[in-house]
């Protein structure tokens, strides 16, 4: 009798991370592919199932496929993908009906990348406990995610912690996101490496050559210094609304622990009543691949008969269940990618 497997999948802005774990959690193999988000999100997607298929017959041959989880960039349902401008066309893309079509038979549940992570670091990771903690996500784009009673708070409309799209200045107020430059313009990996671009050597590819380069180059410290500066300013902020107990971070910039610290750090015990601790994720580089992989386990566990009768409002009802904010304990057999 053919053994169930997971298939987990974690669409990035940059790369799509795989892995395939079996009905225990154990990891049985992963992968990584580029986005090439240029391409278009057809062709990103094309790229990832492609990747499942050689993965799945390469890992786990014989196995059958019962359940996909998804963590992607922006608020995904069946008929598309919200808030997800770093890939074009990925908005429009039916996302779950797509990836329902290309593994038929498996459940497939979906999920935000930064709430997924968020909950695999609310349930077994660095915020573990915290009631409430902030997840605080710095990769390709910025977004936080806010835990509280051990669940990741979704919002009405699953868009709680999208500070990307968070006001500059006084001046902002009252325009459209087209009109003024939204925060993950000016704050995140991608706009870090752009605002720097011009002062860096060539072969430089990415956020992690500036934080290398800024100790050598006063101009690409500006830079850096201005990048944080503003991202102290909006993580205060945020922390006095919430009153976190402790903050961890997350994503690719957290390779640059060491020069991210000080300053938040710095600006955090500075303005706030009751500094919060400020540590990196317990998994700051997979928890969305972890975060999918649990909400695939859960749907395998599921009682046969639970999936819902309408699949086009499985994850789009008024609690944004697609948003993930309760996503499942992620098993320690699949905490690391091998």
């Amino acid at each position: 009798m053919p053994q169930p497997v997971v298939l987990g999948l974690d669409f990035g802005g940059t790369k799509t991370a795989l892995a395939v774990v079996d009905a225990h959690g154990t990891r049985l193999g992963s992968a990584t592919v580029p986005t090439a988000a240029e391409q278009g999100a057809g062709a990103s997607l094309d790229r990832a199932v492609s990747a499942a298929r050689r993965l799945l017959a390469e890992a786990a041959p014989g196995g059958e496929l019962t359940a996909v989880g998804v963590a992607t960039i922006g608020i995904p349902g069946e008929s598309g993908v919200e808030l997800a401008p770093n890939i074009p066309g990925w908005s429009g893309l039916a996302l779950g009906r797509e990836l329902r079509a290309a593994f038929p038979g498996a459940r497939v549940r979906l999920a935000t990348d930064v709430k997924a992570a968020a909950g695999v670091e609310a349930q077994q990771g660095a915020l573990r406990g915290c009631d409430p903690g902030l997840y605080l996500n710095l990769g390709t784009g910025l977004a936080v995610a806010i835990v509280a009673g051990g669940q990741v708070v979704s919002g009405s409309n699953g868009a709680s912690g999208e500070i990307g799209y968070a006001l500059r200045r006084p001046a902002d107020v009252g325009l459209g996101a087209e009109q003024r430059i939204p925060l993950e313009d000016v704050v995140s990996g991608k706009a870090l490496f752009e605002q720097a671009a011009r002062h860096l050597p060539p072969g430089a590819t990415g956020a992690e050559d500036v934080f290398a380069r800024a100790p050598h180059d006063p101009q690409v410290a500006a830079v850096l210094a201005a990048f944080l500066e503003e991202l102290s300013f909006h993580l205060v902020n945020l922390a006095l609304a919430v009153d976190p107990r402790r903050i961890a971070v997350g994503g690719g910039l957290v390779r640059s622990w060491d020069a991210l610290y000080g300053p938040l750090r710095l600006a955090l015990d500075a303005a706030l009543p009751f500094p919060p601790e400020l540590v990196p994720a317990a998994h700051p580089y997979d928890a969305p691949l972890l975060g999918a992989l649990a909400l695939g386990l859960a749907a395998l566990r599921e009682p046969e008969g639970e999936e819902p009768d309408d699949p086009e409002t499985e994850h789009r009802e008024p609690d944004r269940q697609g948003a993930s904010d309760d996503v499942p304990e992620a098993s320690p057999e699949h905490a690391r990618i091998p």
